[in-house]
């Protein structure tokens, strides 16, 4: 029998105020609400440092200018790095905190799904060609099951999503909408 959770990947007031689609959060919270409702776990993924960023190599090229300036990791307060309030977590959910793209990369994720025998992941989140990409491939590496609900993931650039929900993520994922996955998701 198929153990699943949903991942709600960097969905962060920061993240989001940089793709502005109002369509977005309302969808992403169908599905958090159809996961929860079939007792499905929701297990939000995000990117996180410490102060002074010492988890960052300033050879990194996405994020090694905050490795020069750890003050910019902090711009915004600390309220720019908290998921947004649209689809806040909930008692129960889980919170898991990332040091690069992947949810994988730097986190306990693996061993939470691994203790909870989860092994079907349905994916959502913020960029499709940024965190989705990474965990998509890093996922199906570690085995796991995947469904990835493409228009609960956002990407700054419309053909990239297309290609990567439509030609890329087949190949390793099952990939739906909200609304189909809604209508008939598998039982937890």
């Amino acid at each position: 029998m198929t153990k699943q959770a949903l991942l709600v990947m960097d969905v962060q007031n920061a993240v989001v105020a940089r793709y502005p689609d109002p369509g977005y959060l309302p969808r992403l919270g169908e599905a958090i609400g159809a996961a929860r409702s079939a007792g499905i776990p929701v297990i939000y993924a995000t990117v996180g440092f410490r102060p002074g960023v010492p988890e960052i190599s300033p050879r990194n090229k996405m994020f090694g200018a905050l490795a020069h300036n750890p003050a910019a990791a902090a711009a915004g307060g600390p309220q720019a790095m908290e998921i947004h309030p649209d689809v806040a977590p909930e008692r129960g959910d889980i919170l898991v905190t990332k040091r690069r793209v992947s949810a994988f990369a730097g986190s306990d994720l693996d061993m939470i799904l691994r203790v909870g025998e989860f092994d079907h992941l349905i994916l959502t989140g913020i960029a499709t060609s940024g965190v989705v990409l990474s965990t998509l491939r890093q996922a199906a590496d570690l085995d796991y099951s995947l469904t990835v609900l493409a228009d609960a993931c956002l990407d700054s650039d419309p053909e990239v999503h297309r290609v990567l929900t439509e030609k890329i993520f087949p190949q390793q994922a099952a990939v739906t909408t909200v609304a189909n996955w809604k209508a008939a998701p598998p039982a937890p």
